[in-house]
């Protein structure tokens, strides 16, 4: 019977122990679970901040950029009133230019016919008629010389300050590609 108390002690013993290695196994492998997953919330953490960094440093430049883009279409819009009112009144004085010109020529032709009225011969009629009629052309060719300068010089102050705000744009927004 003492062996069978002995092969008994043995089992129980070594079950113990089994059940002891097994405890300590169970143990080993809960503490590096719970390590993995210490780690795992720190590196999940880390990320997170990390993301909310890099969000919020995208938003700002979003907004920074949002707000550069509606100065620009403000500085834009501000060019674009200032060649408006300076081809305004540059069409005014053209028109005022044109305006006087043809009240001089209506004087003029108005003087013309009352000197036609009082000539004495054909000749004479022929001769004022013609000079009269030389001097318009004159008059003509130089007024719309004049009329032609001063339309190109409006057409040039007029897109100046657009011009200005292209080659800003291209300044600009060419560094950025």
């Amino acid at each position: 019977m003492s062996s069978t108390k002995s092969k008994a002690s043995a089992i129980v013993d070594s079950t113990a122990e089994t059940v002891k290695e097994t405890h300590e196994t169970a143990a080993k492998g809960f503490e590096k679970t719970l390590s993995t997953m210490k780690e795992g919330m720190e590196k999940a953490t880390k990320g997170f901040e990390t993301s909310q960094v890099k969000m919020k440093e995208s938003m700002e430049k979003a907004v920074k950029t949002a707000e550069e883009m509606m100065s620009f279409s403000q500085g834009n819009m501000e060019a674009f009133v200032k060649a408006s009112q300076i081809f305004t009144t540059g069409m005014q004085d053209i028109s005022k230019h044109l305006a006087a010109s043809t009240k001089h020529s209506s004087e003029e032709y108005v003087a013309f016919t009352k000197s036609l009225m009082g000539v004495k011969s054909v000749k004479e009629a022929v001769d004022l008629q013609s000079g009269f009629a030389k001097a318009s052309v004159e008059k003509a060719v130089a007024e719309t010389s004049k009329i032609t300068d001063a339309s190109v010089k409006l057409a040039e102050q007029a897109i100046a300050p657009i011009t200005a705000r292209l080659t800003l744009a291209v300044e600009k927004f060419g560094k950025i590609a």
